[in-house]
């Protein structure tokens, strides 16, 4: 997530051999559509704003976040993943969520952030830079190699399907 903050395109594991995929790899399209149905699905139940937000924050865009991950040492992304519950807040971004492998693929990690603009995410990547908690997390990222790639991709919320309640009729 601060790949592009910290590093200026380097890869965070230049010496590593990638580990082998447990499954049929899919598509960046498919990848990102079930992220977001994700979403969706994690906010079913509440009531779907006229425009989406999160906590009363308009949502413009978000930045969906593709992690390859070595599986070996998930515990290690969870608790990077966990640290940046603390920092991305603090630094001006509206935190969607971090998500591990749980079934078929698992080294492909995701975190999404939220942003009322791409002048907020950019006032955000200057806050990062200079927290010293968030340049320790991603200097450990470094260090442990946990971290195999990662892709940033900005998608934008379509009105009126965010949020939206399962609608099955209730049960007799």
């Amino acid at each position: 997530m601060v790949d592009e903050a910290f590093m200026s395109g380097n890869c965070h594991a230049a010496a590593m051999q990638p580990t082998k995929p447990t499954t049929v790899p899919i598509s960046r399209r498919e990848a990102i559509g079930g992220i977001l149905a994700t979403v969706a699905a994690l906010t079913a139940g509440c009531d779907a704003p006229a425009r989406p937000a999160i906590k009363g924050i308009p949502m413009t865009i978000i930045c969906v976040i593709r992690y390859q991950i070595d599986p070996f040492q998930r515990d290690a992304f969870k608790k990077y993943a966990e640290n940046w519950g603390r920092i991305i807040p603090r630094c001006g971004g509206h935190l969607v969520g971090y998500f591990l492998p749980h079934e078929g693929t698992n080294d492909v990690a995701w975190g999404l952030i939220a942003f009322d603009s791409l002048t907020s995410y950019e006032a955000y990547r200057i806050r990062l830079k200079a927290d010293s908690e968030g340049r320790e997390n991603f200097a450990t990222s470094q260090s442990k190699r946990f971290i195999l790639r990662e892709e940033r991709n900005f998608v934008e919320v379509v009105d009126g399907t965010f949020g939206v309640p399962a609608a099955l009729p209730a049960a007799p």
